[in-house]
C-alpha cells in the first residue's frame, strides 16, 4: 500500500479539495484492489496451444471387472483388464483426433460435463482442450466400482497416481490436473478426481484418495454395476484453469495418469 499512501500524501500537500480528493482515494483504491486481485487469478497468460503436452494415460482394473473401448454385450473374452494409450489413440483417430494432436489448455466446469475457457466459451473435447472418451466396463457380479491406489495384482504398480517427470515449476502439473466419470444409466452422476485436492474451485464437488492405506467409502465410488450388464463410461481428464496451481509455470509439462478402479459390494469392502 506505499503507493497509495504516497498518493494521498500528495494530495493533500497539493491541497486537492476534499471532495474531489475523497472521488480520488475511492478511484485508487479500487485500482488498487483490482491489482492485487488479478495477480492471484491462475490460468495461462499465454494464448491457446500452449497446454501442458506429453500425456501418458494407463487404465487397469482388480478382480471380477473388465473393460473395453466397445460394448461387447455380455461376450467377457472380449473385454480385458487393461486400457493403454494405444487404445485410447486408436478411438481418438475414429473420432478424428488424436494423442498427439491433444493439448491440455484450461478449461473449466462445474459439473464436469460441460467445459469453458477462461472467457466463458464452451470448449470441444480433444486436440486443444481437454481429452474425453468412452469405454465400457461390465463385472462378474454385482458391484460398485471405486477407484484405487493400490495395485490390482501381486508385483504390480498400476494403482491410481498422477505424476510428472517435470521439475522445479512445472511439477505443479500434478495439483490442477482433474479427471472424471460419468456412468450412462446409473444414476449416479459424474464424479471428479482431483488429486491433492485443496480447496475447492468453481463450485466443483470432487474427492481424493487417501495417501497411505486405501480406505473404501462412499466418497470414492464412481458408479455401480450389475452382474454382465456393460455400460458406458465417459472419462474427461483437464487441466483445471480456476486451480491456483494452474499458472504458466506448467505450460509445457509432461504428465502421467495412471487409474486403477476396483469392485466393493455394498459396504464398501473390495471384492476378491
Amino acid at each position: 500500500m506505499g503507493l497509495f499512501n504516497r498518493i494521498i500524501d500528495k494530495m493533500v500537500s497539493d491541497k486537492v479539495p476534499f471532495r474531489k480528493r475523497k472521488r480520488l482515494i475511492v478511484f485508487v483504491a479500487i485500482i488498487t484492489l483490482l491489482s492485487m486481485t488479478t495477480a492471484t487469478v491462475a490460468w495461462f497468460s499465454v494464448n491457446t496451444f500452449a497446454g501442458v503436452d506429453k500425456l501418458d494415460l494407463n487404465i487397469s482394473l482388480a478382480a471380477q471387472l473388465k473393460v473395453s473401448m466397445e460394448n461387447h454385450g455380455k461376450d467377457l473374452e472380449k473385454y480385458g483388464k487393461v486400457i493403454t494409450n494405444e487404445m485410447i489413440d486408436d478411438y481418438l483417430k475414429k473420432h478424428g483426433s488424436s494423442l498427439e494432436d491433444t493439448v491440455l489448455d484450461p478449461v473449466t466446469t462445474r459439473e464436469g460435463t460441460e467445459f469453458t475457457n477462461q472467457r466463458g466459451t464452451v470448449r470441444e473435447p480433444n486436440k486443444h482442450s481437454y481429452l474425453e472418451f468412452e469405454c465400457y466396463f461390465i463385472a462378474t457380479e454385482e458391484m460398485w466400482v471405486h477407484l484405487t491406489t493400490e495395485s490390482t495384482k501381486a508385483g504390480a504398480d498400476d494403482g491410481t497416481k498422477v505424476s510428472t517427470e517435470s521439475t522445479g515449476a512445472k511439477a505443479d502439473v500434478v495439483n490442477c490436473t482433474r479427471v472424471d466419470f460419468t456412468a450412462e444409466g446409473t444414476g449416479n452422476g459424474t464424479t471428479i478426481y482431483e488429486p491433492n485436492r485443496s480447496n475447492p474451485v468453481n463450485g466443483q464437488t470432487t474427492f481424493d484418495l487417501p495417501s497411505g492405506s486405501m480406505v473404501y467409502s462412499n466418497n470414492t465410488r464412481l458408479f455401480h454395476l450389475n452382474q454382465l450388464e456393460p455400460v458406458k463410461v465417459t472419462v474427461r481428464l483437464w487441466i483445471e484453469g480456476n486451480d491456483p496451481e494452474c499458472d504458466d509455470d506448467v505450460q509445457d509439462a509432461q504428465l502421467s495418469v495412471q487409474l486403477g478402479f476396483i469392485g466393493c459390494d455394498k459396504d464398501n469392502r473390495p471384492i476378491s
